[in-house]
């Protein structure tokens, strides 16, 4: 049994590191669910605080996941409207076929609520910079995570 949810353990740890760069996964949780699999097995029991620390930090990074880019687009002089766009462009983008959508989504989701808004040009390309910027930032810290989770897990496991 401690060898299947070990196994299951690891495919946790595998999607929360894919899922740090895809938005359709909550990677650093993911990764915290394979922590907690291995918690049920005979072969480490891990103690309650640091399940609880974890989890929390990984709450804390999937709150920043939605948060970071429209900060970014806030920061780089960007509207209400180009935040929306930032996040249906995400959106958009990920379910878009075209190889690399999912960064060039909310970049051109920003550009146009930020057109749509009625800024100028110049404007809207500096909101939807922003935007790239804070989604380049949410996803490195998710990734960040989701490896120190994969390493605690294997630390755990040795």
């Amino acid at each position: 049994m401690d060898i299947i949810l070990v196994t299951v353990a690891s495919l946790f740890m595998v999607l929360g590191i894919i899922g740090s760069v895809l938005p359709i996964l909550p990677g650093p949780l993911t990764s915290w669910l394979g922590l907690l699999i291995v918690h049920f097995t005979d072969i480490v029991k891990m103690d309650k605080p640091f399940l609880i620390i974890t989890l929390l930090i990984a709450i804390l990074i999937w709150v920043l996941d939605y948060i970071i880019p429209a900060m970014g687009t806030k920061r780089f002089g960007g509207s209400r409207w180009g935040m929306l766009g930032t996040t249906i462009g995400l959106i958009i983008g990920l379910l878009s076929p075209i190889p690399g959508g999912i960064i060039i989504g909310p970049f051109i989701g920003a550009l146009i609520g930020e057109l749509i808004n009625k800024n100028d040009s110049k404007i809207a390309f500096k909101a939807a910079f922003g935007s790239f910027i804070g989604f380049l930032t949410s996803t490195f810290i998710k990734f960040i995570v989701a490896v120190i989770y994969l390493g605690l897990f294997i630390g755990i496991l040795a």
